[in-house]
């Protein structure tokens, strides 16, 4: 990916997006940073200043609020520097679907779809205009499995896949590549925000092998990068399964199992 480009990172005061700025401005990408906490932002971008020597820009938004949203959105829109948008702000879920609150509900779908899909949306048209550039959309393999019991956490992640294959499918043929990133349990504060103690969960991933992981995926242009998978024929295998049930899907009629009356 051009180095000339600016990448916008969501969420990127710790974690997973702090991790990826690194990655980034070590590539010698400049840096447009996004997130609530201000003092974290500008401790990460001095330090990756200081480092790499890239330039760095401090976005404080919180991207549930929606003038914060429609502040980050222009800038997505305006500023021809940023090429590439790193869609990984989000929350998880705090107790079973029985325990949301209405406020809880719209603040976990707002945040893990709502944004992500607005934000990708203000940029998109002009990357597709300029035949280039790139949109990373972090989500998880909890959207493809309800059986993880994340069931609206699952919900939302399961939005983040779908819209980034069909992004994909539009953008891509105008020059611009779309990733999802399906993580796994990864060692983030994501969990202590959520009043889960991370010690007590088996398997975390570390963040930095999660995000160097990711980037080889973004670099061998994968659609669908999974990190902890360690068989892709696995995915190959769902992806057939789900391609060859698009044939069947397209009748005009009820399967003859809601026709018999038995």
């Amino acid at each position: 990916m051009n180095t000339a480009h600016s990448v916008l990172i969501t969420g990127a005061s710790s974690g997973i997006g702090a991790v990826y700025a690194d990655r980034f401005a070590r590539r010698g990408h400049a840096l447009v940073l996004v997130a609530r906490d201000t003092a974290r932002l500008e401790a990460l971008a001095a330090r990756l200043r200081k480092e790499t020597a890239v330039a760095i820009d401090v976005v404080t938004a919180d991207l549930t609020h929606p003038d914060d949203l429609r502040r980050v959105e222009a800038q997505l829109r305006d500023d021809t520097r940023i090429g590439i948008l790193v869609n990984n702000a989000g929350m998880a879920q705090t107790g079973s679907f029985l325990e949301q609150s209405a406020e809880g509900i719209e603040r976990l779908l707002t945040l893990n779809t709502l944004a992500l899909a607005r934000l990708a949306a203000a940029i998109a048209p002009r990357l597709a205009a300029a035949g280039e550039g790139a949109i990373i959309n972090v989500g998880s393999v909890v959207g493809l499995a309800p059986e993880f019991g994340m069931t609206l956490y699952g919900a939302t992640k399961a939005f983040v896949l779908f819209l980034s294959q069909g992004m994909q499918l539009e953008l891509g043929p105008k020059g611009v590549h779309v990733q999802a990133v399906l993580p796994a349990g990864t060692r983030t504060e994501i969990w202590s925000r959520a009043g889960i103690d991370p010690d007590t969960l088996p398997d975390l991933m570390e963040v930095n092998e999660l995000v160097d992981a990711a980037l080889m995926g973004f670099d061998r242009r994968e659609e669908v990068t999974i990190p902890p998978l360690h068989d892709a024929s696995r995915w190959d295998a769902l992806q057939g399964s789900r391609q060859a049930l698009l044939g069947d899907i397209r009748q005009a009629h009820a399967a003859e199992r809601y026709r018999s009356g038995d």
